[in-house]
């Protein structure tokens, strides 16, 4: 297996305060644990390049680009943010960096359709699935798997695509990009009631949406991926499936209740690798999302990232 590693420094120029747990040492502590466990060499690093504003535009209003194009700091200092909401803020180097992240996952798509690899994966800050076609939230500045989605679909001409999402929170912002959309399925589990409190009411049929509650561990997890997520994603056929990689369910990371180890992503990675197999030529983009704890966050990293590459 050959898979691809996008990322890129402008990445790590994003931040939103010292105290802010969607840091730029996120990316430090992959890059750290890739060196440890040796498989750095065997990864296929490509830099992420900018997405272009049109890009962007398959998925966000024209408001929601320039509110974070226009906003962002003149002043390079730690202290000068713009607050989009509470918790998400943009600094003078967010705007770059977002265009890397949504870049990252546009390249990717196009090198694992033009089979110059098998898979990738993208290290990538800002995080996406919880901005809406509308707005940047919840630590996410532009939805960048909606994006790679729409550029498969509406450029590469692909006709029905999956999306896994096993963040500890729900992924409003794609659920509302794909809603009722009959190209896209979407499959996720998520912690509830918990942030952004949405996901567990009325899905439509293209959303397999598993709500479960504080303190499930790897086993019922595994449980509802081989019961609901496996049987949806048979079913549908994908030709490539997007993963939106976030970690935060780790039983270490107290971004959440939920109890996953190491050993449940890779298992997860491996399931969604044989739907791939079948159906859609192995054709897997994963993309980070969440993960604070940061020494729980590399090693499920490396445990994705190494099954990715048939490592294990």
């Amino acid at each position: 297996m050959t898979t691809a590693y996008y990322t890129h420094a402008d990445c790590k120029r994003h931040e939103m305060g010292s105290w802010h747990p969607e840091s730029p040492d996120r990316l430090q502590a992959i890059e750290d644990q890739l060196i440890a466990s040796r498989i750095n060499t065997l990864l296929d690093y490509r830099d992420a390049p900018l997405a272009q504003e049109s890009d962007l535009a398959r998925v966000h209003t024209p408001d929601a680009i320039y509110r974070i194009r226009e906003n962002c700091p003149t002043e390079r200092s730690e202290y000068a943010h713009f607050p989009l909401d509470a918790d998400t803020s943009l600094n003078a180097y967010t705007w770059r960096a977002s265009l890397r992240a949504a870049g990252a996952a546009i390249a990717a798509t196009d090198a694992v359709i033009d089979a110059e690899v098998d898979n990738a994966f993208c290290a990538i800050r800002p995080p996406g699935h919880h901005a809406t076609s509308k707005e940047a939230m919840g630590f996410c500045m532009f939805n960048n798997v909606a994006v790679a989605v729409k550029h498969a679909l509406d450029v590469r001409g692909l006709q029905r695509v999956a999306i896994v999402d096993f963040d500890v929170h729900h992924g409003n912002g794609t659920e509302e990009i794909f809603s009722q959309d009959p190209r896209v399925l979407m499959v996720s589990f998520f912690q509830h009631p918990y942030y952004p409190y949405s996901g567990a009411e009325h899905p439509s049929a293209n959303m397999i949406n598993v709500p479960v509650p504080a303190h499930t561990y790897g086993q019922a997890i595994r449980d509802l991926v081989t019961e609901k997520w496996l049987p949806a994603l048979r079913a549908f056929q994908p030709e490539m499936i997007f993963i939106s990689a976030g970690f935060d369910a780790h039983r270490e990371d107290d971004m959440g209740q939920l109890g996953l180890v190491e050993a449940d992503y890779a298992w997860i990675t491996r399931k969604v690798m044989e739907i791939a197999s079948e159906y859609a030529k192995g054709r897997i983009v994963s993309c980070l999302e969440g993960g604070y704890n940061l020494s729980a966050l590399g090693r499920s990293v490396i445990a994705h990232v190494k099954t990715l590459a048939d490592l294990e």
